[in-house]
C-alpha cells in the first residue's frame, strides 16, 4: 500500500521534472552564445529570473525524486519467500544428483578408437 503511494508520487515528480526541464531556455549556440549574451549588457534580464526559478525547481524536484526512490526501496514488502520469481515458477524438480567422476563412464566414447598399425620398413 505504502509502496504504491510512493510510486505514484515518483511518477508525478517525473512528469513535472520533464516539463520543467523542457521549459528551460537553451544556451543559444552553445558556450560562445552564452558568453556573447553576457557581454551584451544583460539585454534579457526578465528571462534570467525565470531561468533561476526553473533551475531551482529542477533541483528541488530532482532531490525529491532521489529521496523518494530510496524510500521506495525500504517500503517494498519482503514478507514472502526468499526465492526469486523464476525459482517459484520453475517447477524444475529435484536437483541433479552429484556424480562420482572417478568411476569410468558406461557410455561409449564419442571419439572413434583407432587401431594401431605397425609401419613396416
Amino acid at each position: 500500500m505504502l509502496y504504491g503511494i510512493i510510486i505514484s508520487f515518483i511518477t508525478l515528480i517525473c512528469v513535472l521534472l520533464i516539463i520543467v526541464v523542457l521549459l528551460q531556455p537553451g544556451q543559444k549556440e552553445g558556450l560562445s552564445g552564452g558568453l556573447a549574451a553576457g557581454m551584451a549588457g544583460g539585454a534579457s534580464m526578465g528571462a534570467r529570473r525565470t531561468a533561476d526559478l526553473l533551475s531551482k525547481t529542477t533541483s528541488i524536484l530532482a532531490a525529491l525524486f532521489l529521496s523518494l526512490s530510496v524510500l521506495a526501496n525500504f517500503a517494498i514488502d519482503r514478507t514472502g519467500t526468499s526465492q526469486s520469481t523464476i525459482q517459484q515458477q520453475g517447477g524444475f524438480g529435484d536437483p541433479i544428483e552429484r556424480s562420482d567422476f572417478t568411476v569410468p563412464s558406461q557410455t561409449e566414447t564419442a571419439v572413434p578408437q583407432q587401431d594401431e598399425f605397425s609401419i613396416e620398413e
